[in-house]
């Protein structure tokens, strides 16, 4: 397999078609470029669905490309950059001259299998509602608990998003959601058991797991079990089980498995880290552990100086000073390698949200007003 070619031969102006569960129809697309030093396809939709196409020829004379009005679309192309590996589920039906010429700017991790053609038609009939997928459910963990669970098989259901798990039983899930094609099961430091039952899930194509813990090796997902999977995207899990599955996946990456493991963790890294909310960054392409790992330092300084203030039993005033030392502290480290960008701007307000949460317990008083003065003051000297 040649590193400077897609996994799975693609090229450009080759013309794929895939079954879509939006439309339930087959719909198509064209590879307009390929970039092998990011491992990007840049893929056009077109405006087509039918029975499954043989050849570019089942299309018609007068192949066009999907052009989104719905929403705040305006009008632009459904043009844009995946990795480079042709799923599965994805086949080769021709060739064409590209449709289009100008790059894609946009990116998603998905190649798209009608579901924003779905959308168009949807809003060109005159509904102004969000289409939604009638085989998707999306809950957290404690709806899934008391509403989705109840011994109740949910056969419709063919993609599951399932977030905030706290402890989660994955025989107890299958059984519920025996046809299954996507799950994504996401937590914070949460609980898998029997994952092993995952591979009970014969038309299980994508599984998503993220920041969720308690598999082993022999949990491992199996290919002979999940014949259809083309998407195994894991992190934040137990390094282990991530060993376990990168090497019995990456063998089928050339047939058209898109594998993503990245954030493998030990346990002492899980103990050491459980009460961290920045915890995320470690192992972050864009960031260095340097700044990493000053960061968190700031961040358990501010913690402390802000308990100390809000539990001494004195009003001392020193909130915004306590602010303004962490926003100053962070300008610097940003300063350097510039590596704060919009996730991580957020998760460093979740942070001190987290800070200041765990303060409140500890005071056992309402400490809004202390919140908010620290976030101010936070603000008032922030670059980032």
């Amino acid at each position: 397999m040649r590193r400077d070619q897609p996994p799975r031969p693609v090229a450009v102006g080759d013309v794929v078609a895939v079954y879509s569960e939006a439309l339930g129809a087959w719909t198509a697309s064209q590879v307009t470029g390929i970039d092998a030093a990011a491992k990007c396809a840049a893929v056009l939709e077109l405006d087509w669905s039918g029975p499954e196409p043989e050849t570019v020829a089942d299309l018609g004379d007068d192949v066009q490309p999907l052009r989104l009005t719905h929403h705040s679309w305006g009008g632009k192309l459904s043009h844009c950059n995946h990795g480079w590996v042709l799923p599965k589920s994805f086949t080769v039906i021709g060739s064409l001259t590209s449709l289009v010429t100008s790059p894609s700017y946009s990116y998603s991790p998905m190649w798209g299998r009608g579901e924003q053609l779905a959308r168009q038609r949807h809003w060109d009939t005159g509904d102004r509602e969000d289409w939604n997928a009638p085989y998707a459910l999306t809950c957290t963990a404690d709806e899934l608990a008391t509403e989705h669970t109840r011994d109740v098989v949910r056969a419709g259901v063919k993609h599951l998003t399932v977030r905030g798990i706290t402890r989660l039983n994955c025989a107890r899930l299958v059984a519920a959601f025996p046809d299954l094609t996507r799950l994504s099961l996401s937590g914070n430091l949460g609980t898998l058991t029997s994952a092993a039952a995952l591979n009970q899930l014969p038309r299980l194509q994508g599984l998503t797991i993220s920041d969720l813990f308690g598999m082993e090796p022999s949990d491992c997902l199996l290919p002979r079990h999940v014949p259809e999977a083309e998407d195994v995207s894991l992190y934040g899990i137990p390094a282990d089980y991530a060993a376990a599955m990168r090497k019995t996946w990456r063998p089928h990456v050339r047939h058209g498995v898109e594998l993503d493991v990245r954030g493998a963790r030990k346990p002492e890294w899980v103990a050491a880290n459980a009460a961290n909310p920045l915890r995320d960054w470690d192992g972050r392409e864009h960031i260095p552990h340097a700044g990493y790992r000053k960061a968190v330092a700031q961040y358990k300084a501010t913690r402390d100086a802000f308990l100390s203030e809000v539990t001494s039993g004195e009003q001392r005033g020193n909130i915004a000073e306590i602010g303004r030392a962490f926003g100053a502290a962070i300008n610097t480290l940003d300063s350097r390698t510039h590596f704060i960008e919009t996730v991580e701007r957020e998760e460093l307000f979740d942070a001190l949200d987290f800070l200041t949460d765990e303060a409140q317990t500890a005071a056992g008083r309402d400490l809004s007003a202390a919140r908010a003065a620290l976030i101010e003051a936070v603000d008032s000297v922030r670059d980032w």
